[in-house]
């Protein structure tokens, strides 16, 4: 097979891993385009991980496109939403209350928004998302392993109930999201070599060692908010 008809063939794969190496970057210096692309990437994966019969995967891209908005919305207007759990409460007021105070400083020009700071997650969050977790894997994998032709069950509900986790964390710029994602992204690797979607192994791999970046530029925000 020429190089030509191999990049012919595996196409959407290698679009998928070029904007998902984008993401990761653009995740790593916390730059809110992160959720644009994130949106672009999802659409492309959604074909990907059916042909892969990975149906956890396909199925999350879903959750990534409704998340994808969502987080821009949080890092976007950050100071404006009360963020539990994070080390971030404001002020108990209402979303009308919070929408009028923002139109009318709006009006007199005062200031510009504060992005959403990078936070420690506190051990009520932290027991919460674990909940969340196991509930998650438990349903996914009965799911899978009952009513589909899904040849990694265990693995994949896995990968897809812990990615829920780490990206809502990621819309709530929480530090210790970043060790979730080492978790995933050495699964999914190992994963997808049993799959033989090889683009996508490079893709997770990559994704692995630029987590381990992340961990130290997060860290280093902290620092300098904290």
């Amino acid at each position: 097979m020429t190089a030509e008809a191999w990049i012919s063939d595996n196409f959407i794969e290698l679009f998928g891993a070029v904007t998902g190496i984008l993401y990761v970057i653009l995740e790593v210096k916390q730059n809110r385009w992160v959720w644009f692309v994130g949106i672009l990437t999802s659409a492309v994966y959604v074909w990907v991980f059916f042909k892969g019969k990975l149906y956890a995967d396909m199925s999350l891209q879903g959750y990534y496109l409704v998340i994808s908005f969502v987080g821009w919305y949080w890092w976007s207007r950050g100071s404006g939403l009360r963020a539990q759990g994070t080390g971030q409460e404001k002020e108990k007021r209402s979303w009308g209350e919070m929408e009028k105070d923002e139109r009318e400083r709006r009006r007199r020009g005062e200031g510009e928004k504060k992005e959403l700071e990078v936070t420690r997650i506190k051990r009520k969050t932290a027991i919460i998302l674990a909940t969340v977790f196991v509930i998650l894997y438990a349903a996914i994998y009965l799911i899978l392993s009952k009513l589909t032709d899904s040849p990694v069950p265990l693995w994949d509900s896995f990968i897809t109930s812990l990615s829920i986790v780490a990206t809502w964390m990621l819309a709530r710029k929480i530090y210790e999201h970043w060790y979730l994602w080492i978790i995933v992204n050495t699964v999914s690797a190992i994963l997808f070599i049993t799959r033989g979607l090889y683009p996508t192994v490079i893709l997770y791999t990559v994704y692995c060692i630029m987590s381990f970046a992340g961990l130290i530029a997060w860290k280093k925000t902290i620092k300098k908010v904290h």
